[in-house]
């Protein structure tokens, strides 16, 4: 009862100060009249593009929940939610603000949008011309949300809520909204190099990837579980549903990063499902290969290697090259996967950096190799279509920022590590997270 009666007035005194601070911001944004620029149809189309991409944080906890023991089903799909809301409000208050406000020396940006202090209908042309910047906030929001519920899958089942939101709010902010601020924020030193990431195989899977590798380092292997063996995934079905919902929230994720209903949209959708089917294939052949039988769980895992590699070059390459990504990119992973479970002692529990690791960071070469400046007059050629020098630039970024999300996440996880503690007893990930941490059983067997 005293618990409850602190958490009450704690939240009761939260809600007064937000209350006060939106009386003193009102009309901060009110005097921003819908302008005759706005176009409802790339409006809609962004706004549903937001939704399809809000679908893959809890996509991603299904696809995840499937994959791990019985006795932490749920906690997965928990862990995805709560990083949704919890980034959610961070993005809110200060997040949108470091990543796409006035740009502070190319490497963040200002304060000036913080609390969306005038973000409004107006739109901001420096990012999209055509929709209210409150929308183009909001679809941004969504690929923030998704990136740290990506990592989760690398310390699975052996890690404490408290924790969790901890490491995803400073994750979130020192390490996120600074690389997409790099790559996509006007001013931003790798936007100023020419980088080319259509819809974040930098900002969202290679640095979500080695994250996942540095903290798995630093919170250790599963209790019980020695090298080289794999647990066997408790509910098949939910995998496969997760990855056919992650499939269909990607046309999202990268046809909306056209950010407007017209041609380029068209061209990234189908080169998304293209290189999604190339990289499941892929995956299918090779585990047949391997095991005598082709696996679903590899198709579904395959699929989602080929959707982080082509998600930079979504917007700039056509069907066939995006073929060729998800080929490629299916073998860099397959093989990334094979070597880390056959020939290391790390533990990343559902293959996080092979997948979105080494998939977004392949696929940002491969980016540099495949761009056509015809598909996307903003963007560039890349090496096939005689621009050499492409390849340099995507080699470069790629390199920083997966060693600058690889350190950083290291001091993370081991600061909050040493004062309050990662992992969960030894009694509770015996017991399982399910029971341990929520008190609820989510599969009954």
């Amino acid at each position: 009862m005293g618990r409850l009666r602190s958490a009450t007035v704690g939240i009761l005194i939260v809600g007064i100060l937000i209350g006060v601070v939106a009386a003193l911001m009102a009309g901060a944004s009110s005097g921003l009249a819908l302008p005759g620029t706005i176009s409802s149809g790339d409006t809609a189309f962004v706004l549903i593009s937001s939704a399809l991409v809000l679908i893959m944080t809890p996509a991603v906890g299904l696809f995840y929940g499937g994959m791990v023991r019985s006795k932490n089903i749920s906690t997965m799909i928990n862990q995805s939610i709560i990083i949704l809301a919890v980034v959610s409000i961070q993005w809110v208050l200060f997040g949108y603000s470091l990543a796409f406000g006035n740009d502070v020396g190319g490497v963040i940006g200002g304060l000036n949008f913080a609390l969306l202090n005038g973000v409004g209908y107006a739109p901001n042309p420096a990012y999209a011309a055509t929709i209210p910047q409150l929308v183009y906030m909001i679809f941004q929001a969504m690929f923030a949300i998704v990136t740290p519920a990506l990592i989760i899958g690398a310390f699975a089942e052996r890690v404490k809520l408290s924790a969790l939101v901890i490491f995803t709010l400073v994750w979130a902010t020192l390490v996120y909204d600074p690389t997409a601020h790099w790559i996509w924020g006007t001013g931003g030193w790798a936007n100023q190099l020419g980088i080319l990431d259509f819809a974040g195989g930098t900002v969202v899977h290679a640095s979500a990837g080695f994250s996942a590798l540095a903290a798995v380092i630093v919170i250790g292997r599963r209790r019980g579980v020695r090298p080289g063996e794999s647990t066997p995934a408790s509910n098949i079905p939910l995998v496969l549903l997760g990855a056919a919902l992650l499939w269909f929230g990607w046309f999202g994720f990268n046809s909306g990063s056209a950010l407007s209903a017209g041609p380029l949209a068209a061209s990234a959708f189908v080169a998304t499902n293209t290189a999604a089917a190339a990289g499941g294939l892929t995956w299918l052949v090779l585990s047949w290969a391997e095991k005598g039988k082709p696996s679903s769980m590899a198709a579904a895992t395959g699929a989602i290697c080929g959707l982080a590699a082509v998600t930079p070059a979504s917007g700039f390459v056509g069907p066939i090259s995006a073929m060729a990504i998800g080929v490629l990119a299916g073998l860099a992973t397959y093989l990334a996967l094979y070597w880390l479970n056959n020939r290391t002692k790390i533990d990343d529990t559902l293959g996080v950096w092979p997948a979105h690791g080494i998939g977004g960071f392949v696929g940002v070469i491969l980016t540099g190799f495949f761009a056509e400046a015809v598909i996307n007059p903003a963007g560039n050629n890349g090496l096939l279509f005689g621009n050499p020098g492409q390849v340099g630039i995507q080699v470069s970024v790629d390199l920083i920022v997966v060693l600058y999300s690889f350190l950083v996440t290291l001091a993370i996880v081991y600061a909050i590590d040493r004062f309050i503690g990662f992992r969960v007893t030894e009694v509770e990930e015996a017991e399982g997270l399910d029971l341990a941490e929520s008190g609820e059983v989510g599969h009954v067997d």
